[in-house]
């Protein structure tokens, strides 16, 4: 079971929601709309897809994390490593 399974359904519907944001962007470059509002959708569509990245990582640490701490050990210590790295991603991003 993985630790993002309680919100597995508002993580798809917010996934389809950022599909159709990134299509509308196309169509927008399709259309030749004004540089400035494509790239205001862009930043909107990056926006919200930190916002899913956030929840996931938040779901990895309430779950995943919390039951590699009962186990300790190596297992604990590569989780740790592993969210670590996670998280270093989305603030490079």
């Amino acid at each position: 079971m993985h630790g993002y399974s309680g919100d597995k359904a508002k993580i798809v519907a917010r996934l389809r929601r950022i599909e159709g944001q990134v299509r509308a962007i196309e169509q927008m470059v399709e259309d030749d709309k004004y540089c400035i509002d494509i790239l205001t959708q862009i930043s909107a569509s990056n926006s919200a897809l930190k916002s899913v990245a956030l929840l996931l990582l938040d779901d990895h640490l309430g779950h995943c994390i919390r039951q590699a701490s009962i186990e300790g050990g190596a297992v604990a210590d590569e989780k740790l490593k592993e969210a670590s790295a996670a998280i270093a991603r989305l603030v490079k991003s």
